[in-house]
C-alpha cells in the first residue's frame, strides 16, 4: 500500500504522460526469460529511446526503427591496448555501412568505481587517451554527433575524476603554448539515494559544468521499503520532466525483482515479470497494484506475457481483414 499523496502524484503522472522524449531503458536483458525484452516496447509506452551499455544494438530491438526507439551506443570501458580504435570503427560502420542514425554517444561506464559493482575502474589518464583515440575523430567526421562526458559514480570521487580525465585529455590534444580542451555537450550522472540527494548531486554537476544539459542515465533509491521507493520516483519523474536542462534519463529497475541489485522493491517487474506500479508508471500506464515481491520467482507461472512485435502486427492486419489466414 502507498499514501494518498503518493497515488495522487502518479495519477498526474499518468494523466500527463505522452511520448516522452526524455524517458528512456537502461537495457539489461534477462537471459532466462528474454521475452521480457519486449514489456518495454509494447504499447502504450513512453520511452523513447535505449542503451545496453555497449556499442551495438541489441538484437531483439532490430525491427524496431531509430526514430522511433533510438539506440544510443556506449564506450563502455578500456581496451587492454589503448591505442585500439575499434570503438570508432564499429560507429563509423554503424552510421557509414548499416545506416543507423546515431546522434547520441555515451561514455564509460563509472569509470571511478570497482568492476565488481559495475564500474569501468579506469584511470583518468587512460581514459584520456582512449578518448582521444576514438571520440575525438567521431567528432571531427560527424559534426552533429553529440557526445557525453564519462558517467561517474554519485561517490565525491567522481567529480575529482571528471576534472582529472578533462585535464589530460587537455593535455594530449594541446598543441606547443595552445591549450585545446577535449568537448562534451551533455553530462550523464548516476545516482542511488534519496531524492534530496539526487537534487544535491545534480546542482553539483550543474555548478562545475554550467551551460551543459545533463542526463540521468542511472538513478534509483536502492534498497528502500516500498513506500519510500515509490514516493522517490514519482517526487524525481516529476522533477526531472519539468528541468528544461534535464535532457534525458533512465530509471535503472527494468528487470525483476529476484535479480534486481538495488533492492526488491526498485524493480520495474515482480518475479514472474509482471509490471509493478513502478514499472507501469514508468511506461505511462496505470498503476497496476503488483507487488515487486510477488510471484515464483525462476519459474513459469503462467502469467501473460507481452506479445512480440511481430505477432501484434499480424494480430492488427488479421483484425484489418487485409490478410486471409485460412
Amino acid at each position: 500500500m502507498f499514501t494518498r499523496a503518493i497515488a495522487a502524484a502518479a495519477s498526474l503522472l499518468v494523466a500527463s504522460a505522452s511520448a516522452n522524449s526524455k524517458r528512456g531503458l537502461v537495457f539489461t536483458p534477462n537471459s532466462t526469460f528474454p521475452d521480457d525484452a519486449y514489456i518495454w516496447t509494447a504499447p502504450p509506452t513512453d520511452l523513447t529511446w535505449y542503451y545496453n551499455y555497449k556499442p551495438l544494438p541489441s538484437q531483439i530491438y532490430s525491427n524496431v526503427s531509430q526514430s522511433d526507439f533510438e539506440f544510443v551506443p556506449m564506450l563502455w570501458g578500456a581496451p587492454s591496448d589503448i591505442s585500439d580504435k575499434s570503438f570508432y570503427n564499429t560507429i563509423k560502420t554503424l552510421i557509414d555501412e548499416r545506416g543507423v542514425n546515431v546522434t547520441h554517444i555515451l561514455t564509460f561506464n563509472e569509470p571511478d568505481g570497482p568492476g565488481q559493482y559495475g564500474g569501468s575502474d579506469i584511470d583518468p589518464e587512460v581514459a584520456a587517451q582512449v578518448w582521444v583515440n576514438n571520440i575525438v575523430p567521431l567528432q571531427e567526421d560527424y559534426k552533429a554527433l553529440r557526445v557525453g562526458l564519462p558517467a561517474c559514480t554519485g561517490a565525491p570521487a567522481g567529480m575529482e575524476w571528471s576534472k582529472k580525465f578533462l585535464e589530460a585529455c587537455s593535455g594530449l590534444i594541446s598543441e606547443g603554448e595552445k591549450t585545446k580542451n577535449c568537448t562534451f555537450d551533455f553530462v550523464p550522472i548516476h545516482w542511488y539515494g534519496n531524492f534530496e540527494g539526487l537534487a544535491s548531486h545534480m546542482g553539483e554537476y550543474s555548478a562545475a559544468f554550467p551551460n551543459k544539459s545533463m542526463w540521468v542515465t542511472e538513478y534509483n533509491l536502492a534498497n528502500a521499503n516500498l513506500q519510500e521507493t515509490q514516493a522517490f520516483y514519482t517526487t524525481s519523474a516529476e522533477y526531472l520532466d519539468r528541468l528544461d536542462f534535464v535532457e534525458r534519463y533512465s530509471l535503472f529497475g527494468a528487470f525483476r525483482s529476484d535479480v534486481s541489485n538495488v533492492g526488491p522493491n526498485a524493480a520495474m517487474l515482480n518475479r514472474d515479470g509482471e509490471l509493478t506500479d513502478i514499472g507501469a508508471w514508468y511506461l505511462g500506464r496505470q498503476a497496476t497494484g503488483v507487488d515487486p515481491n510477488s510471484g515464483k520467482g525462476g519459474k513459469d507461472s503462467g502469467a501473460v506475457r507481452m506479445p512480440t512485435p511481430r505477432l501484434v502486427t499480424l494480430l492488427l492486419v488479421s483484425l484489418l481483414g487485409l490478410v486471409n489466414f485460412a
